[in-house]
């Protein structure tokens, strides 16, 4: 388009995908060290698997209350400064989650009082990434031209899975070749301390973007919200846009029930199953089920690094294929696919047959989850709510995302304890759900407008 400076545009948007790809790294980082943190601290003070699954998804707590907070913290400082604190958060974490003792604790002695500092920085950390989950794609949506935002904002989702791979890739070399002994005492924490890097070169990076014109008008920085979007549209269109923001803003204060407690309910429902079909215990607690499999500890860091490259194949291809087949087929075809995977490897673990068809249903179920609920969850999120009311219902549906990610992966091992067959089967169950949710509730969005979509819910 003519005026356009898409270099600009797409390198400001890199710089906010960091923030994603810091979602999915400080996520999984966690996968490599998790043993460990049950040798050192769970086993060191006897403590059972329930404190166990506790510890390992502490830091979702801090995940619902950064989506929680959100919409408050990006309204009252501004997208670009909320970005900034959640990189701050996510460096404190890094530093604090790999050497819990400092100051108050010896290394090597563990304490409650150390367990709880160890659960307070992955809160912490939980924060910056409830905050970088809502944040990011708010920055890049409100940032980007409209006819190229929907793939620039699908750029942030590609960059929450590539950090898991990445990830999956650190704790693969740092643990390659070396003893349990030395990875129970130092390894562990060289996988937290590997997130300060990325973490450091975000932070620095932010001060060299601009605020979102949109927060610019919604603070009465009209001057300044038309200069950036003159710098990313040309003269031209920024007057256009301006113009639309301005009337958006004035439209943004109708009441969160104005279309009904429909709209809000399979948002919240969206973000719940996403969650419920088990998808973070395969993230989180990877290695270990490919341990229980009977691979080494080097062969099961390695098996997560192939499924980390399979989340990022399907992923592309949800991206590339959503806007030609639409969003509620492919959340179907993905939920058939988990429940397949999910049903298969509990039957499997009822029958104690372990190997490389385990592995397989693990990557069916792993490719079906990435190709649809992965990415076209956050899609529908941002589409199907009303322009006046998005902000603070996205807020509601991001919580309730990290909340039952929460429920679901720190019951994950007390319910393995109690039966790993049944424990795969309920994921499958919960997949099963999902296909007559998005069946009987959910409206495709393909081809719509929002105004359309306004029409729809008021209707």
């Amino acid at each position: 388009m003519k005026g356009r400076n898409t270099l600009y545009v797409v390198g400001i948007t890199l710089v906010a995908t960091l923030g994603g790809l810091l979602f999915g790294y400080d996520t999984a980082v966690i996968s490599g060290a998790e043993k460990s943190i049950q040798e050192y601290l769970i086993f060191g003070l006897g403590l059972s698997s329930w404190a166990h699954g506790a510890t390992i998804s502490s830091a979702l707590i801090g995940c619902i209350i950064g989506g929680m907070i959100s919409g408050i913290v990006s309204l009252k400082f501004g997208r670009k400064k909320s970005l900034m604190l959640a990189a701050l958060l996510f460096f404190i974490a890094a530093l604090g989650s790999a050497f819990p003792e400092f100051l108050f604790f010896k290394r090597g002695e563990p304490t409650m009082g150390l367990l709880l500092m160890f659960n307070f920085y992955r809160i912490i950390g939980g924060i910056g990434v409830g905050l970088a989950s809502a944040i990011c794609p708010m920055y890049i949506g409100e940032i980007a031209p409209a006819d190229i935002r929907g793939r620039l904002v699908s750029i942030n989702q590609f960059a929450i899975i590539f950090g898991m791979l990445v990830v999956y890739f650190v704790n693969y070399y740092i643990a390659h070749g070396k003893s349990i002994e030395w990875i129970n005492e130092t390894g562990w924490r060289l996988m937290f301390l590997s997130a300060a890097i990325p973490s450091a070169i975000f932070g620095i990076l932010l001060f060299f973007v601009p605020e979102t014109p949109r927060y610019l008008a919604l603070t009465n920085r009209d001057d300044n919200a038309l200069k950036i979007l003159t710098k990313i549209n040309g003269a031209q269109q920024a007057r256009i846009i301006m113009s639309d923001i301005k009337k958006s803003v004035e439209a943004a204060s109708e009441n969160i029930f104005a279309y009904g407690k429909i709209v809000i309910i399979i948002g919240i429902l969206l973000s719940v199953f996403q969650q419920f079909v088990g998808i973070n215990v395969a993230m989180y607690y990877a290695p270990r089920i490919f341990e229980s499999m009977g691979a080494a500890k080097d062969s099961s860091m390695l098996q997560t690094v192939v499924m980390g490259l399979v989340n990022v194949i399907f992923t592309v291809i949800a991206i590339v294929t959503v806007d030609k087949y639409g969003r509620k087929i492919l959340l179907m075809i993905g939920s058939i696919g988990m429940a397949i995977g999910m049903f298969v490897i509990g039957g499997l673990a009822f029958m104690k047959v372990i190997g490389i068809s385990t592995l397989i249903f693990i990557i069916v179920y792993t490719a079906s989850f990435m190709m649809s609920w992965g990415p076209i969850c956050w899609v529908l999120i941002s589409e199907i709510f009303p322009n006046k009311i998005r902000g603070r219902a996205i807020a509601i549906a991001v919580a309730a995302q990290w909340a039952a990610n929460y429920l679901i992966s720190s019951t994950y091992p007390a319910m393995m304890e109690l039966n790993g067959g049944m424990t795969y089967c309920f994921y499958g169950l919960m997949s099963l759900l999902s296909f007559v949710f998005v069946w009987k509730m959910v409206p495709e969005t393909k081809g719509k407008t929002l105004e359309e979509m306004e029409k729809l819910w008021k209707k």
